[in-house]
């Protein structure tokens, strides 16, 4: 019993804790000094001052605390707005699965941050040869706003 209860710990104290997200293809991966709430709060004043709105937001930390687990915070935001949605429709039907698109903020150890995204263009790329280049200029223009928002909150 003594042999399962160290094992359950273990696993438990394992799966509490977040490996740091790294650079991957197609991915933005911006460090910040700020905490956790902090870089939160800036990515939605960035997100409404480029024109853009929070459509979604999940994140399991607060269930997670519900259920007696402490793990780093973590939320994920999801971002878009109608006029780039009504364009993507008019190329693509099957493209609007991927709106909206998300910013990652993750907690690392120390209290700091990290934003992360994947870029529009990297996440529409699959739709292309339906929606074309027209698709891919929408994209560009995404990648633009996307780049603006997590840098004016990093």
């Amino acid at each position: 019993m003594r042999i399962i209860l160290t094992f359950c710990l273990a696993i438990w104290g394992f799966a509490a804790q977040a490996d740091p997200i790294t650079p991957r293809d197609g991915w933005v991966v911006m460090d910040s000094v700020k905490p956790f709430d902090v870089l939160l709060d800036d990515l939605k004043s960035a997100v409404r001052a480029n024109k853009m709105a929070v459509v979604t937001q999940a994140g399991p930390t607060g269930a997670a605390a519900n259920r007696g687990i402490t793990i780093p915070n973590n939320r994920v935001v999801g971002v878009f707005n109608n006029v780039f949605a009504v364009r993507i429709l008019s190329l693509s039907t099957a493209a609007m699965i991927e709106a909206p698109i998300r910013f990652y903020v993750t907690e690392d150890a120390a209290g700091a941050a990290t934003l992360s995204y994947k870029t529009p263009s990297f996440v529409f790329a699959p739709y292309s040869a339906e929606g074309g280049d027209d698709l891919e200029a929408v994209s560009a223009e995404l990648d633009a706003i996307f780049l603006a928002i997590a840098e004016a909150a990093r």
